[in-house]
């Protein structure tokens, strides 16, 4: 069947609803078009930009009737970083658009029809991030940039005023980027696979205030390091550690397996809860700790753990969440296959006098394996926290044999959440899910799924 419409034409459109990524839904003879920048209620002139068998994209080129909802955005180039893409939309608005897109998923695949809860959002959207990669590069003119890739592209815009960065990690990479050239250091140009500095990376402890600087480097010096070093320290007293990342390989993945400290020990600390973590270069911290800190707490308050309570903490990271459910527990086991996170989940414990935890390095669905059916460790609770393509198989046959009372679900994808809720409702009640805004505006959306055994006895 043809399209009802064409490429490179202009078309008045009514926005119908607003999709996963938070661009408009927009239909010509119930042909779909998606429409970046619009909101559900508004109508549209658009420039169709691309047009499939299914559907087609289009470009708001003017808008005819605007939402109650939309607002100017404060950033000047959120449109082609594509970082924050629901910046044109009141914040309160957003909440409720992440709380839909989830019940939305809900109402299509489970045979539980649960009314999702209303998104926890955050009291101060700005400035969340305490994690940023700064690429470098080259301009079209030949010139040193460094900046943020714009959206599906490697192209760099410049760093401008970031309003989800911390802004101590914007001042920082600044810093080195203009030593970077002013000593004349050569930059990575990702065509022919030469030059040095390749990505600015920093982390920040929240609480701590303490600062880690990483330069990503394609080979192993960099020259006048220690006069780097100084300059640094000088101007930026928090920086407690600063370390060269080695990444020779022509890849797209940010950061290499090796480490080099120039100065410090190599990591951070940072406090969630009342517990105080390690993070080194590689492993996993939770990029926003605010609401962090309100996912957890809403994990292990819907868990109920009780201190005669095994619990599994599946894909654990550097044990943060294992730590806030041992208080409660008799005994926490968390498995995570980055071997650097579990070296430090273990001194976390360890730091923070935990001795009831147990680290695991391996494969979540091997380690499993290996608890239950060698080791014959049986939980009453198994929280769950895995990347973004969900649960495999073999660990949920593996759950559901042993039917724990308690299972939370901690998901940064809701689709893959709500199809591996499926797979449990034979055996459990879904008895909450609440979305969690760990990125504002973003459309990504945490939740926290609470799963109850529907019977009080083990089969």
């Amino acid at each position: 069947m043809e399209a009802p419409i064409k490429k490179n034409q202009e078309y008045i459109v009514d926005i119908i609803d607003n999709g996963f990524e938070g661009e408009g839904i927009a239909k010509i003879d119930n042909f779909t078009i998606f429409v970046p920048n619009s909101i559900k209620g508004e109508k549209v002139k658009v420039l169709i930009v691309k047009v499939l068998s299914s559907h087609a994209f289009g470009k708001v080129l003017e808008i005819i009737k605007k939402s109650e909802y939309r607002t100017e955005s404060d950033c000047s180039t959120y449109k082609r970083c594509g970082g924050c893409n629901l910046r044109h939309i009141k914040y309160e608005q957003t909440l409720k658009m992440k709380q839909n897109a989830v019940q939305s998923l809900v109402n299509k695949t489970l045979k539980t029809k649960i009314q999702v809860q209303e998104t926890l959002g955050m009291g101060n959207p700005y400035f969340y991030r305490n994690k940023a990669q700064y690429p470098v590069g080259i301009d079209k003119n030949g010139n040193p940039q460094i900046g943020v890739f714009a959206n599906r592209t490697h192209e760099i815009i410049p760093i401008q005023k970031c309003l989800i960065q911390n802004e101590k990690s914007e001042k920082l990479a600044k810093f080195v980027f203009e030593w970077i050239v002013k000593n004349h250091i050569s930059i990575y140009n990702e065509k022919t696979g030469k030059g040095l500095i390749r990505h600015i990376v920093t982390k920040i402890g929240i609480k701590t205030n303490e600062i880690m600087c990483v330069l990503v480097i394609n080979g192993n010096t960099i020259p006048k390091e220690q006069g780097l070093v100084k300059e640094i320290l000088e101007n930026f007293p928090e920086v407690k550690t600063i370390v060269k990342n080695i990444n020779t390989k022509n890849t797209n993945v940010i950061m290499g397996k090796e480490n080099v400290n120039l100065y410090g020990n190599g990591y951070i600390e940072d406090i969630l809860g009342e517990y105080k973590f390690k993070i080194s270069p590689l492993s996993f911290y939770q990029v926003n700790p605010v609401q962090a800190e309100k996912l957890y707490n809403l994990g292990v308050e819907a868990a109920k753990i009780d201190k005669n309570d095994i619990v599994f903490d599946l894909y654990c990271g550097i044990g943060t969440i294992s730590l806030f459910m041992a208080k409660y527990a008799k005994k926490v086991y968390g498995i995570e296959i980055v071997e650097d996170a579990v070296k430090d989940a273990k001194e976390n414990a360890l730091n923070n006098g935990v001795d009831n935890v147990e680290f695991l390095a391996g494969d979540v669905e091997d380690a499993l394996d290996d608890l239950l059916n060698e080791k014959g460790i049986i939980p009453d609770v198994v929280m769950v926290d895995p990347p973004r393509k969900g649960l495999d198989n073999k660990s949920i046959d593996n759950i559901m044999k042993i039917h724990p009372k308690k299972m939370v679900y901690i998901s940064c994808n809701p689709a893959t959440l709500v199809r591996d809720l499926a797979k449990f409702e034979e055996l459990y009640e879904i008895e909450s899910i609440k979305p969690v805004d760990m990125f504002p505006f973003t459309s990504h959306v945490e939740c926290c799924a609470l799963m109850g055994r529907k019977d009080n006895e083990r089969e």
